[in-house]
C-alpha cells in the first residue's frame, strides 16, 4: 500500500490511497466467497456457480462494491498512521480506481486539527465582579426547597387551575385518523409548564374530573414528524385526576428535615453560604469565559466544518444521554419541543464551535509555556476516575490505553492552561 498526501485549504487534506492489485483480487474473492451462496445460475446448484461464471453473466464488477468495503476500512486507518496527520473528522471516500487486475485507488478527504496562531494571552483584562447574596435570594431557594418538598395534594371540589398537575387520557387525531404517539393513559402534565404544543394546556383550564374535553391545536410547520408539520389535531381528553402541592411548613422541623439544621435561622444561615459559594464558582466561570473568549478573538485559526459537524454530533449524543438519565428520548424531547434533528443540530453549532475554539487556543498556550502533566497529576487524576467508576486505579490503568493516557495527559495540560491565563488576566 502508498500513500500520497496532499494538503487542501481551510485545514483539509486528501489522501490518494493505493493497494496492490494482488490484495484487491484476493478482496474480490473473499466478496464472492461471501456473497455466491445468494447467487442463482441455471446448471449449478445454489452456492456452486464458478466465480468467472457469475462475472460473465452478471459483469465483470459484480463483486468490486464489496471488495471496496472489504479493503477501504483496513487500507485508510493505515494510511491515516502513515500519514501522521492529526485527523478530527470522518473521512470523505471516492473511488479513483477499482478493475481487477489493476491497484485499487481511492481518496480521503479529511479534516485535519487546524494550526493555531496566538495572540496576546497574558494580561488579558476583564471585569472584575462583585460577589454576594441577598436575603431574597436565601428566601426564594428554601421556596426552591420547599417546593420539592412539598407533597401533592388530590382534589376534586374544584376545576382545574393553572398550574394544577393533572392525570389525562389523551387520543389525537388528525385529518380524522389517529396518529402515531398521539395516544397515553394516565399522563401527567402540568397545566402552566407548556410542555406540550400550542395551547393544548390552556384548553383544560377550568375542567373537572371526569370532564372529556376536546383540545384543539395546531402542530408546528418544523415539527419533527413531517407529516403532522403545520397540521391541525383534536385531541379527546379525558380529566382524571387533579392534584395540588401542599408545601412544608417555614419551621425549625422543616429546616431539620432538608438539613442538618437544628433551627430555621442557622438553615437561612447555611444556605446562604452555599448560595454565596455557588456564586463564587459561578464568577470564576464567567472570569475564565472571558478571558478565552478574548484569547480567542486574538487568535487565528481555519475550523474545518467538517469538524465543526464531528462535535455537533458529539454534543447531540451528550445531551441524549442526559435526557436518558431523566427517564426521557430524545425522540420524546423533539415530540413536547417541535424541535427536529436538523434545527437542534443548528442550534448547537455555535457551540460546538465555540469548544472546538477554546480547545485549540488552550492547547496553543499549553505547548507555547511548555506546560504538562506531571505523573504526580496524572495520579491523582487516575485516582479520581478510579473513584467515580468505584474500582481500583491500577485495575483502572490496566484499561487505559497509550491513547486514552495521552488525552488525560492533554485534558490535564488544558486545565493548567486555564489557570495560567486566568491568573494573569488582569481585573478592572
Amino acid at each position: 500500500m502508498s500513500v500520497q498526501v496532499e494538503s487542501l485549504e481551510k485545514s483539509m487534506a486528501k489522501l490518494t490511497i493505493e493497494v496492490s492489485a494482488e490484495e484487491f483480487d484476493a478482496a474480490i474473492d473473499k466478496a464472492y466467497q461471501k456473497s455466491k451462496g445468494k447467487i442463482s445460475m441455471p446448471g449449478f446448484r445454489k452456492g456452486k456457480a464458478p466465480r468467472k461464471m457469475i462475472e460473465k453473466m452478471y459483469g465483470a464488477g459484480i463483486f468490486y462494491e464489496d471488495a471496496a468495503n472489504i479493503i477501504i476500512p483496513e487500507a485508510y486507518e493505515n494510511a491515516a498512521k502513515e500519514s501522521e496527520l492529526e485527523i478530527v473528522a470522518q473521512p470523505e471516500i471516492d473511488l479513483v480506481q477499482a478493475e481487477a487486475g489493476k491497484p485499487f485507488i481511492f481518496t480521503a478527504t479529511v479534516a485535519v486539527k487546524p494550526e493555531v496562531t496566538l495572540g496576546e494571552y497574558k494580561g488579558i483584562e476583564v471585569e472584575k465582579k462583585s460577589v454576594e447574596v441577598t436575603e431574597d435570594e436565601v428566601n426564594a431557594e428554601i421556596d426552591r426547597v420547599r417546593e420539592t418538598n412539598a407533597r401533592m395534594i388530590t382534589v376534586d371540589d374544584r376545576a382545574t387551575e393553572d398550574g394544577d398537575t393533572v392525570v389525562i387520557d389523551f387520543d389525537g387525531y388528525v385529518d380524522g385518523e389517529q396518529f402515531e404517539g398521539g395516544k397515553a393513559e394516565d399522563y401527567t402534565l402540568v397545566l402552566g409548564s407548556h410542555s406540550f404544543i400550542d395551547n393544548f394546556e390552556d384548553q383544560l383550564v377550568g375542567k373537572n374530573i371526569g370532564d372529556d374535553v376536546e383540545v384543539n391545536v395546531t402542530f408546528p410547520d418544523q415539527y419533527q414528524a413531517e407529516e403532522l408539520q403545520g397540521k391541525p389535531a383534536l385531541f379527546k381528553v379525558k380529566i382524571k385526576e387533579i392534584k395540588v402541592k401542599e408545601l412544608p411548613e417555614l419551621d425549625d422541623d422543616f429546616a431539620q428535615d432538608v438539613s442538618e439544621c437544628d433551627t430555621l435561622d442557622a438553615y437561612k444561615e447555611e444556605t446562604k453560604n452555599k448560595l454565596l459559594t455557588a456564586k463564587e464558582n459561578d464568577a470564576k466561570r464567567e472570569k475564565e469565559d472571558a478571558v478565552i473568549e478574548q484569547i480567542i478573538e486574538k487568535a487565528t485559526m481555519e475550523i474545518p466544518e467538517q469538524m465543526v459537524d464531528t462535535q455537533t454530533r458529539q454534543m447531540t449524543q451528550e445531551f441524549a444521554q442526559r435526557l436518558q438519565a431523566q427517564g426521557l428520548s430524545i425522540e420524546q424531547y423533539m415530540q413536547f419541543t417541535g424541535l427536529t434533528p436538523q434545527k437542534m443540530m443548528e442550534e448547537l453549532k455555535p457551540q460546538a464551535l465555540k469548544r472546538i475554539q477554546s480547545r485549540l487556543v488552550l492547547e496553543a498556550v499549553a505547548a507555547a509555556e511548555k506546560i504538562e502533566a506531571t505523573d504526580e497529576d496524572f495520579e491523582k487524576e487516575i485516582e479520581n476516575m478510579a473513584s467515580m467508576y468505584q474500582m481500583e486505579s491500577d485495575k483502572l490503568k490496566e484499561l487505559i490505553g497509550e491513547d486514552e493516557t495521552k488525552q488525560i495527559r492533554m485534558d490535564i495540560a488544558v486545565q493548567k492552561a486555564v489557570e495560567f491565563v486566568v491568573d494573569a488576566a488582569v481585573e478592572k
